[in-house]
């Protein structure tokens, strides 16, 4: 007979497979909850091939909200400087609208829809979700995911996230009381090297990417639509660059674009998904591609400096856990890259699933809070996938998605219509389906002013949930004790919401309880659900 391991049993209460930046956040996650975590990564160094590059509004409020905000800003002024040197403009932006709003970042990118171009002179940002994100609000930034991955990792160095490189997951077993995971030491001559190796985990969980080796050891189903593409996206050196036109670009053969970085391009075909999407990318095929859909026969990539493939296989598994096995970012969707949607997806999945992980590591919460991990966000993961999906109809080359794409381009050159598109890429109107009836409840918590001069994301920066008080409500405190392990109380009027007199947010940032009359009502329910039982008092 099995017995159940104790969380000191184990070597590390969860292991994060991935490096990337959704596996480094999640590993934060972690940490600032109590957990002991550990992260291996195959590879040895950051990742410098050209992939996601952007971060949008969502993303930048939890980064903002965990104290990152200065480090984005500041790979933003890296990013403006190449972006000067190629033409001054970033995607979305016209020369019109001057950088730098009140946080040091830049004005809202209205960004694009399957290339679509949505200019941010057309943006109604009167919308309140936007003044409830506060200074992330000025957000929708050119920065490259390698950029973002060495914030996170100097993030992780910070909390003392233990992250082991050059080390490759081969293999788990996966029981009742904790998971066995297998892996390999690479050499310094880059091979495996010094034999299998184990440990023991309470928890294993994939952030290793689209074609992730635990999503597929374990068994969880995969289903999805089949790619239709052939993209590449790469930075390169090019003979002939001045033939070609700047930006996302439709052709008779496909798509593509030169920019917003010198030696930047991406192209799309429709002939099916590639070969060999693991072979090298050459030259010649890079040529051959931006040539095609280009048209501009001059064209030539004389250096391959980093380089992908990519199509539109999209994908999402059923399920985003299986017993003591998660998953998280691509190793649970994938779908084409366009917007950077898969990043900014995998992000909100590490926030939502790592305070979760580690209150039920630690003991603090039941099993049964794992459960809400692919309930709330599986529904996120499927809008996006449908998004992409409406990005490839828009971008086929056929007459009748052209005929579409005329009409949904003379819809982006309306104030509605770009408010749409550009509010539905950044991610602020975001909610999730959650007890209560006040309208705050499940929505990403205002950033609200507070009258000690503070702002409510700069309180949430431990990591830990927060209960605001706003009328020195002792009543309401007295129904939050036995929570002072896991809850920060705040004791702070809020001009602008007068009318509010209660407010329980979860670590995640996310509204889990709101009140407008005093003395807590429904707050212990709410406390209880997702933060365990309290802890008796004397």
């Amino acid at each position: 007979m099995t017995t159940a391991m104790t969380a000191t049993e184990y070597d590390y209460d969860v292991v994060v497979a991935g490096a990337g930046p959704v596996g480094l956040f999640l590993a934060c996650e972690l940490r600032l909850g109590g957990a002991r975590v550990l992260v291996l990564e195959r590879r040895t160094e950051v990742d410098e091939t050209i992939k996601a590059g952007s971060v949008n509004t969502a993303t930048a409020i939890a980064l903002y909200r965990r104290g990152l905000l200065p480090e984005l800003a500041a790979a933003w002024e890296a990013s403006r400087a190449r972006l000067r040197a190629f033409g001054g403009n970033a995607p979305g932006q016209t020369s019109g609208r001057a950088p730098g709003g009140p946080s040091g970042l830049p004005p809202k990118s209205a960004g694009h829809f399957a290339g679509i171009m949505l200019d941010p002179d057309l943006f109604d940002d009167s919308d309140p979700a936007w003044a409830d994100a506060g200074p992330a609000a000025d957000a929708g930034l050119v920065v490259p995911q390698a950029e973002l991955e060495r914030i996170l990792g100097r993030w992780a160095g910070r909390l003392g996230v233990e992250v082991r490189l050059g080390v490759e997951l081969t293999g788990f077993d996966a029981e009742a009381d904790g998971v066995t995971v297998r892996f390999t030491v690479a050499t310094d001559g880059g091979s495996a090297g010094g034999g299998p190796r184990s440990l023991r985990a309470g928890r294993l969980v994939g952030c290793d990417g689209g074609r992730s080796t635990v999503r597929k050891r374990a068994g969880f189903d995969f289903p999805g639509t089949a790619p239709e593409i052939t993209g590449y996206q790469a930075l390169v050196r090019l003979a002939g660059a001045e033939r070609l036109r700047t930006g996302w670009q439709t052709t008779d053969t496909g798509t593509y674009v030169h920019g917003p970085f010198p030696g930047r391009v991406l192209t799309v075909e429709f002939v099916g998904p590639p070969a060999d999407r693991s072979a090298p990318v050459t030259a010649e095929e890079l040529t051959a591609s931006l040539r095609r859909v280009s048209g501009v026969p001059e064209v030539t990539v004389t250096e391959v400096l980093t380089a992908t493939r990519f199509t539109d296989n999209a994908r999402q598994a059923s399920d985003y856990r299986r017993g003591r096995v998660l998953l998280a970012g691509d190793a649970a969707h994938v779908h084409a890259p366009f917007g950077g949607q898969g990043l900014n997806l995998g992000i909100g999945d590490a926030l939502n699933l790592g305070w979760k992980l580690a209150a039920v590591a630690r003991g603090r919460a039941p099993e049964s809070l794992l459960d809400t991990y692919t309930a709330e966000r599986h529904p996120v993961g499927a809008r996006v996938l449908d998004w992409t999906r409406a990005q490839i109809a828009l971008m086929r080359p056929d007459r009748h998605s052209r005929a579409l794409r005329r009409v949904v381009t003379d819809l982006t050159l309306t104030t509605a219509g770009t408010t749409y598109l550009a509010t539905r890429i950044s991610g602020v109107r975001q909610r999730y389906d959650l007890p209560g009836d006040h309208p705050l409840t499940g929505v990403c918590a205002p950033d609200l002013r507070l009258a000690d001069g503070t702002r409510l994301g700069e309180r949430l920066h431990t990591g830990r949930a927060l209960l605001l008080d706003p009328a020195d409500d002792a009543g309401l405190r007295a129904r939050a004790g036995g929570y002072g392990d896991r809850l920060d109380v705040v004791t702070a009027a809020c001009p602008d919401r007068p009318g509010l007199r209660g407010l329980f947010i979860r670590p995640d940032g996310f509204v889990a309880w709101a009140s407008d009359t005093a003395g807590g009502e429904g707050l212990p329910e709410a406390l209880n659900r997702w933060l365990g039982a309290p802890r008796a008092t004397a």
